[in-house]
């Protein structure tokens, strides 16, 4: 009898251990989260591990995949493209001094519930009311581009292709008759910006730089909302060549983690400052996670467009604007602005793609 009780009562204490010894792995706290959802480690609390120890060009950088897009070599018409023609660490005296890689098929127009935008369904245009452009005054709505490519064209480079070195672009190599606007900095925060480029349904890049945006970053979602990407222009906007690799690393990483505590997302196209770099810049935006380094060859001045060569648009070429207001602007608003660069951009027979679609 004694046995037959005894018996039963092992395993009733058996299982309860069993099931305590569960609970305590449910409860085990779990280690801290330091990855990205896109690819890249997130920084230590402290980069001073790392600035002492710059990456070998020989390698990749952590967490960053190698580009699988074969090096292109400079043809006819491929001005501007990759480093061709450029030398490092120049300066652009064309350049103001107060200046997640996507890949959606189509360029997103207006915005929906989830963050992404979704087409419009009027065929061959761009927007949501089928009047907004006179609204903003435009004679006419903005086109819809024609379809990226359904492989990004490769981008050329100097020398022989490199881990961590980004190639460098200011105009895509494509045929077709499509520009791609970015406006850079964020100095200027018109809601009604965001109103038009709603209604219109205008794609753009923006660079974002911290010290002119504070606080403000809940204006750049909004206009991120609409699909279009924010991505890297430093922490405070100073000239990079020369500067130190550590210098340089705390920049650009830095103004990447902030994007990515706003906006969930990281950044993968690095805009320099004025448009001046040096190797030391593409190792340390290669270490921060930047895919490509875009630089221009058009630039939206209170004027009109200036172009780097040349008097006119070509296929693929990059436009530099800048969030401004009217204290920048000579009295201009933005929105009245950034009409005018639609205006000279449709004049030339051209419309407006997303960057990301193609870098």
């Amino acid at each position: 009898m004694m046995i037959k009780t005894g018996f039963p009562r092992c395993l009733v204490l058996v299982g309860a251990a069993a099931v305590l010894t569960a609970c305590g792995s449910l409860g085990a706290a779990t280690e801290p989260y330091t990855g990205s959802r896109h690819g890249a480690p997130m920084p230590p609390a402290s980069l001073a591990s790392r600035l002492d120890d710059p990456p070998s060009p020989s390698q990749p950088p952590p967490g960053q995949e190698p580009d699988p897009r074969p090096p292109a070599s400079p043809g006819p018409g491929s001005e501007g493209q990759g480093y061709e023609g450029e030398a490092q660490g120049g300066a652009f005296p064309d350049a103001p001094p107060g200046s997640g890689d996507a890949s959606a098929s189509t360029p997103p127009p207006a915005a929906g519930p989830s963050g992404t935008a979704s087409a419009s369904p009027r065929s061959g245009s761009l927007g949501g009311a089928s009047d907004a452009y006179r609204r903003w005054g435009l004679d006419r709505p903005l086109e819809r581009p024609p379809a990226p490519p359904a492989v990004k064209p490769a981008l050329g480079r100097s020398g022989p292709q490199q881990w961590g070195l980004p190639p460098i672009v200011r105009r895509v190599p494509t045929d077709q008759r499509v520009v791609f606007v970015t406006i850079d900095d964020g100095i200027e925060k018109d809601p009604r910006f965001v109103e038009q480029a709603r209604e219109l349904g205008l794609p753009f890049t923006g660079f974002l730089t911290d010290n002119v945006i504070g606080d403000h970053y809940d204006y750049f979602d909004e206009l991120r909302r609409l699909g279009n990407p924010m991505e890297n222009h430093t922490l405070t906007h100073p000239s990079l060549a020369g500067m130190a690799y550590d210098e340089q690393v705390r920049e650009i990483c830095g103004q990447r983690d902030i994007l990515w505590n706003h906006f969930g997302q990281q950044p993968r196209l690095f805009r320099p400052p004025f448009g001046e770099y040096d190797e030391t810049t593409l190792r340390a935006a290669g270490f921060c996670g930047a895919r490509t380094v875009v630089l221009w060859r058009a630039e939206m001045e209170t004027h009109g467009l200036a172009y780097r060569s040349g008097d006119h648009l070509l296929p693929g070429d990059i436009i530099l604007a800048h969030f401004r207001g009217p204290e920048q602007l000579e009295g201009q608003s933005m929105t009245d602005w950034i009409t005018e660069l639609v205006r000279a951009i449709q004049a030339q027979g051209f419309t407006i793609g997303r960057l990301e679609d193609y870098v």
